[in-house]
């Protein structure tokens, strides 16, 4: 069976006493830190000598350079992983090191000294703070790397609380499966998605639907994300029968008609790749280079001709639509 931990299995006198740093004032940095501290913690925030600096002081926080964070008790990292290996920190015996990621720990590109645990919250970086504030939370993946203190999954579970990764329950996975399953959602979902909504646009135009009736049907009008929220609150089989008896009839009887197509075969190899770490190589070579690459293939599929597209049409429909005026 697998563990979940609540709010309930931590205890916060677990890192009473002990010096606290975030490393990283991003995304995801900022809201460990504001959370951490509301939380009644004192972080302490180490970065470099950029923008975010500056947002760190006017926030209010003690701020310091990376070096800085070599000392602490317990330092969480929270820049891209390809970064953190180049990182100028050392870890003392008896420390703890917390990523957001698994990916560093599973792939071996970051190994130190003292305990290594992962706080992966299954939410992007400015939700963890508005998750927080409005007193929900969120659900996190929690592994521990390394235990030589006989104190890591206690710590960790201190700060995963005070971070508000407790309260809706935190799934015990190694780093290992947390980083094969972000990257598969990212490298064989999101493109099979793209692929068939590609194929779905396709289809309608054919049809002599106008785009922007598409577009609207697939994310503009926000019933597919309200939908997946239902899908989140009461479950698969209690939110179908919000839906209309013609639409039950249509999703369940269709089912089925995909299953003669390839498809296992194509996430099975790319799915080799991310467990095998053939991808973990290839984009140390791909950070290596400048990230040439992945500016290509922005140019391609993320082109500045398609921002002002999506930005007009937003302009015309949806939250940012000013009803004709």
């Amino acid at each position: 069976m697998t563990t979940i931990y609540y709010e309930k299995d931590a205890k916060p006198d677990e890192i009473e006493g002990l010096s606290l740093v975030i490393v990283g004032y991003g995304n995801q940095g900022r809201s460990w830190a504001l959370n951490l501290r509301d939380s009644g913690l004192n972080p302490k925030v180490c970065v470099r000598n950029d923008d975010s600096k500056g947002q760190a002081e006017q926030d209010g926080f003690d701020v310091g350079n990376i070096e800085d964070a070599s000392k602490a008790d317990i330092v969480c990292i929270l820049v891209p992983d390809d970064v953190i290996p180049k990182l100028p920190i050392t870890r003392p015996e008896g420390s703890l090191t917390i990523l957001a990621s698994g990916y560093c720990y599973a792939y071996n590109r970051f190994e130190h000294p003292g305990d290594s645990a992962m706080i992966a919250p299954r939410m992007l970086g400015p939700e963890v703070r508005s998750c927080y504030e409005e007193g929900a939370g969120f659900i996190t993946a929690i592994g521990i790397d390394k235990d030589e203190t006989g104190k890591a999954l206690p710590r960790t579970l201190a700060v995963a609380k005070a971070l508000g990764g407790l309260k809706e329950g935190a799934i015990e996975m190694t780093p290992h499966q947390e980083a094969v399953l972000d990257l598969a959602v990212e490298q064989i979902l999101s493109p099979a998605l793209t692929f068939v909504s590609g194929c779905f646009v396709g289809n309608m135009l054919e049809a002599g639907i106008p785009f922007e009736a598409i577009l609207t049907e697939l994310f503009l009008s926000g019933e597919v994300e309200r939908n997946y929220r239902l899908l989140r609150t009461e479950g698969f089989v209690t939110q179908l029968d919000h839906h209309s008896p013609t639409s039950q009839y249509g999703q369940l009887s269709r089912r089925g008609r995909y299953d003669d197509l390839d498809i296992n075969s194509v996430m099975k190899e790319i799915l080799n790749d991310i467990t095998s770490g053939k991808f973990a190589d290839e984009w140390d070579a791909e950070a290596e280079s400048g990230y040439q690459k992945l500016k290509e293939l922005r140019d391609i599929h993320a082109s500045k001709d398609m921002q002002d597209m999506e930005h007009d049409l937003m302009c015309k429909l949806g939250p940012r639509a000013n009803a004709g005026t």
